[in-house]
């Protein structure tokens, strides 16, 4: 597993979404993963299904960092 957040986050995107961001400049891929990483630590239903599966979690957080267009 990468231990670079931005690797991390990169990882959690699906194809599509993973090459529209692998694309924009490193400081924006950064606030990218830095905005999914504290959607990980603060939404109680993502702790949840971490349980069930990491990975899934991690998508669903990447999926809400995206769909607001934050970073």
């Amino acid at each position: 597993m990468p231990k670079d957040p931005v690797e991390r986050f990169l990882a959690a995107l699906d194809p599509e979404h993973r090459e529209a961001v692998g694309a924009k400049p490193r400081e924006e891929q950064e606030q990218l993963a830095a905005a999914w990483e504290r959607e990980l630590e603060a939404d109680d239903e993502l702790d949840t299904l971490d349980e069930l599966s990491p990975v899934a979690a991690e998508a669903e957080a990447a999926r809400r960092v995206l769909d607001r267009g934050t970073g």
